[in-house]
């Protein structure tokens, strides 16, 4: 049975890998971030505050599309960041930093909060979770020039969003996988854990931990 899965989480903490790797591991189709040319990016960066609204409107767009393509596709799929985050995240950010207007953010939740009744839910959320300290580093260490701009309080803020959106998310199982503890590039153990953990939530588990003593094992696979 054909499954569909999203990971989520904050800017560096390595979705875009784990999606990788996990579709390499299982044989499933991997699904990455549409390059899209957004046509307000370059006077969103100049004016935030006058241009975040249609900006978010853009990727919303073509988030929704998205995930309608996945739900419809027909074999497993696994998507890098999920059309959730770029309302509960993103535009819900820019928002509480007075970049976008309380009106114009109404009208956005309207739309985005009308399209999901119609959008098939995933089947599993796999959350990636790490500090700011370790996304901090992550992000140094790939040297992405656009990122170097990128502050702790930035990334903080994002975290917090995420924990908020998570504990409030009800649409389908979450996989909170602990960032911090598991290196999945470093150690192959640690990879085959985590699909371990992910089968058990596609199967129905309630609550699925990864105990301490499992990660060193892990590790040392």
């Amino acid at each position: 049975m054909k499954k569909f899965v999203a990971v989520a989480g904050n800017i560096g903490v390595g979705k875009s890998t784990l999606v990788r790797m996990l579709c390499a591991k299982l044989g499933w189709e991997p699904f990455y971030e549409p390059v899209t040319e957004n046509p307000y990016l370059s006077d969103f960066y100049r004016d935030m505050h006058a241009w975040a609204f249609h900006s978010q409107v853009f990727f919303l767009t073509h988030r929704l599309k998205a995930h309608d393509e996945l739900a419809r596709h027909p074999s497993s799929v696994i998507q890098d960041r999920s059309v959730y985050e770029d309302a509960e995240i993103f535009a819900h950010n820019l928002y509480l930093a007075g970049n976008i207007q309380e009106r114009d953010y109404r009208t956005y939740r309207d739309l985005y909060e009308t399209m999901l009744r119609f959008l098939p839910h995933p089947d599993l959320v796999i959350y990636l979770r790490a500090s700011s300290s370790t996304l901090m580093n992550r992000i140094s260490r790939r040297g992405r020039d656009y990122e170097k701009s990128i502050a702790p309080d930035y990334i903080e803020s994002l975290n917090r969003l995420y924990e908020n959106w998570l504990m409030h998310f009800t649409l389908c199982p979450i996989l909170t996988v602990p960032g911090d503890d598991l290196d999945f590039v470093a150690h192959p153990g640690h990879l085959n854990l985590i699909v371990d953990k992910m089968q058990e939530k596609l199967t129905g588990r309630e609550e699925v931990v990864f105990a301490p003593e499992e990660v060193a094992k892990a590790a040392a696979a």
